[in-house]
């Protein structure tokens, strides 16, 4: 186990100079100049004030960052379970059950096989609200069929031993399947207050697909809402729309690896990767269209504008924040806790290519500050949990585990 103490320390900023855009904002943080200083990949303009290069902040709590376990085997989702321990699911098709010191106490292997080539394999996990009593279990992962490879949630109880899970049933697959690539599968797992699924879904990246991100007749680039057994939550937006899945909650998504419901109001919230540039921050609302692949902040890698390169467009949802370059965000979490109280609310992004974990201070649903932590440790952060301990804690695909807690 290795361990060092951080302790943030406000720098001595002359704020006159700096004007009124990093003044001091008693509602929320001392403020400094915005985090991000490298050259954006585009000159698109941000549709309002704040939804990109926002002020950055310090966390001002001195906290310890533990290096808990270095040997976890690309681990790609982690849920906490009820006796404080986490259940994280290992890209290659196993679930490890790990104590709050980072030790595996229990490995699953029969689960049904998964894709492991690019960015398919086992992918989220979380636990059923009524987990304590029925220990059912819900997790995601690419499968390969006829047709192709798509994206699959299963469900199966977890054994009395914890060896294994009993009864597995795949519920849903996200269609069509897709026969040209292994990427963009999405994709996480949360439950509303009704104990149904949100599920996230990739466009799978070809250009011959991700159209369907804006089709109502397609399972791909989609927020989709459904019940345990699979079902479409009755009275969806598009319920009665003709040709469109009843399941569509909200559409027009690339590659949504985040997925969190803000506790203070409710509200889902996704994070999302653009191409190059333009990844994004959406709170979901049902039946609206983010934009992709008609709208975006981004542009192709060979540096060519995605589309008519449009940014804003009429009945089209604005990201509440954005990124470009990128930090590639992948699982997300709001830290609800009392254990840090200036990190409270705060929503906190494991940031693949960038190799830090982004921390946004977010006041009536907008970010008014950002920090980088971590950005020296070299990992890319895939997954955060929230211990009952209150602590942050962290899986990155090179195996490790961290904690990050209160001093």
């Amino acid at each position: 186990m290795m361990m060092r103490s951080i302790h943030k320390k406000a720098p001595a900023i002359c704020f006159a100079l700096l004007g009124s855009l990093f003044a001091y904002n008693s509602s929320y943080a001392q403020t400094y100049p915005p985090v991000e200083t490298q050259p954006a990949n585009t000159k698109y303009k941000p549709a309002f004030a704040g939804q990109t290069r926002i002020a950055g902040v310090k966390t001002k709590t001195p906290y310890s960052v533990t290096v808990l376990s270095k040997t976890l085997e690309r681990p790609w989702g982690i849920t906490r379970l009820p006796d404080g321990r986490f259940l994280i699911t290992q890209k290659l098709g196993t679930m490890v059950i790990v104590t709050p010191e980072g030790k595996v106490v229990k490995k699953i292997t029969n689960l049904p096989a998964v894709v492991a080539d690019g960015q398919g394999g086992l992918l989220d996990v979380n636990l059923d609200p009524q987990f304590a009593t029925n220990k059912m279990i819900f997790w995601d992962y690419s499968e390969q069929t006829s047709a192709g490879t798509l994206l699959a949630i299963a469900k199966g109880k977890l054994s009395a031993d914890e060896s294994k899970i009993e009864n597995i049933e795949v519920i849903y697959r996200a269609t069509p399947a897709y026969n040209k690539g292994s990427l963009q599968f999405g994709s996480r797992i949360v439950f509303d207050k009704n104990g149904n699924l949100f599920v996230s879904t990739g466009e799978r990246s070809g250009a011959d697909i991700r159209m369907q991100a804006q089709s109502l007749s397609s399972s791909i680039g989609k927020i989709i809402h459904i019940t345990k057994t699979g079902k479409p939550v009755p009275n969806g937006p598009f319920a009665k729309t003709p040709n469109a899945r009843p399941e569509i909650y909200a559409y027009g998504l690339r590659s949504p690896e985040g997925l969190a419901i803000n506790p203070t109001t409710g509200e889902l919230w996704e994070s999302e990767f653009g191409p190059r540039g333009g990844d994004e921050i959406n709170i979901m609302r049902p039946g609206k269209n983010y934009g992709w692949p008609v709208v975006t902040y981004g542009i192709e890698y060979s540096g060519e504008k995605v589309g008519d390169g449009i940014q804003q467009k009429e009945g089209v949802q604005q990201p509440i924040y954005y990124w470009d370059p990128v930090v590639s965000p992948s699982g997300i979490a709001f830290y609800n806790s009392n254990v840090i109280p200036e990190w409270k609310g705060n929503l906190f992004v494991g940031g693949l290519s960038s190799m830090h974990i982004v921390r946004l201070v977010i006041k009536d649903n907008k970010v008014v500050g950002e920090e980088r932590l971590l950005k020296d440790e070299g990992e890319r952060f895939r997954a955060l949990s929230v211990g009952k301990d209150g602590a942050l804690y962290a899986i990155t695909d090179g195996g490790r585990f961290y904690r990050i807690a209160k001093k």
